[in-house]
């Protein structure tokens, strides 16, 4: 496994990766499209898949489940987005992060020789594995898309708690006050260099940009499928398989409604009941994941 940490300590501290793991975090990085991205590579041979975590939330969570799917003879590519894990930031709002997202993808896959791929991702990951599909059909052999986000509720939440709060505290503190939030602090502690790309932005600057975001957020967070027209779903002519989610951001509605949008599409539902309750963290479906890997491998083994 390429550049693989001991995987007995890993399970010990869990999926979240703090304070000592600076050095498993730049295990692999390249440079794409100017920025040094974190990846890695899980499983030795086989058919290639991308899988993308939600959120901001770095690749880390999905390594339990990269795992299952390479022992059953899958090479399985994690990576941090930019802008998330101890990837490098770079602040530009010239369209939504999920496209910026689809196109680093892409040149990564490039790289590495491993396109074309089957794309997966679970909330945001997803919506980004949807981008990626419109965007690079060439290099996508499936898709498969778990905890799709729709409706009122994340439509009304997720603008605020990915721009809107970070607008306030820079106006408020400047950016100084962004490197102390949770959210940036970490970007920080995996990746210390990345201070001083927030510091040298004029709080102004950065303000513009996530307000730019927010609004080109906003634009799509009405749609049933956050962020992807129906003519968008219906475009998809790769095969794509829905797992829905259970929670008030991912509700099993908006899975069922991607999978009506896709034509062709197929649908695993888990047999969750959908809990009254804003998220439910994707580690918390790990005892699911032996379900969803032989779900996720029997789809791409007919594809």
């Amino acid at each position: 496994m390429e550049g693989s940490p001991d995987r007995a300590a890993l399970r010990l501290f869990g999926l979240s990766l703090r304070r000592n793991s600076a050095a498993y975090w730049q295990q692999n990085k390249r440079e794409v499209r100017g920025l040094n991205i974190n990846y890695e590579i899980v499983g030795q041979s086989g058919p290639w898949v991308a899988l993308i975590t939600g959120g901001r939330r770095g690749y880390q969570e999905f390594l339990p489940l990269a795992g299952k799917i390479a022992a059953k003879g899958y090479r399985v590519l994690l990576h941090d987005r930019r802008n998330t894990g101890s990837s490098d930031i770079k602040l530009e709002a010239h369209e939504v992060e999920e496209a910026t997202w689809a196109d680093d993808l892409r040149e990564l896959l490039t790289q590495l020789d491993a396109a074309p791929a089957f794309i997966g991702g679970s909330s945001s990951g997803a919506r980004t594995a949807i981008m990626f599909g419109l965007r690079h059909p060439d290099a996508t052999r499936a898709l498969m898309l778990l905890r799709v986000t729709g409706g009122a509720f994340p439509a009304k939440r997720l603008p605020e708690m990915y721009y809107g709060q970070f607008i306030k505290i820079a106006q408020e503190g400047g950016m100084a006050a962004i490197c102390e939030t949770e959210t940036w602090a970490e970007r920080i502690e995996t990746n210390p260099a990345n201070r001083e790309k927030l510091m040298s932005m004029d709080a102004d600057e950065f303000i513009a940009t996530l307000s730019r975001w927010k609004e080109l957020f906003e634009a799509g967070a009405h749609l049933p499928v956050m962020g992807v027209t129906e003519d968008q779903l219906g475009s998809l002519k790769m095969p794509t398989i829905v797992i829905p989610g259970n929670d008030n951001t991912h509700s099993s509605e908006s899975g069922r409604t991607a999978h009506r949008m896709i034509e062709g599409s197929e649908m695993h539902d888990l047999g969750l009941e959908d809990e009254d309750v804003p998220l439910i963290p994707y580690p918390d479906w790990a005892p699911y994941e032996a379900e969803i890997t032989d779900v996720l491998t029997g789809f791409m083994a007919r594809n």
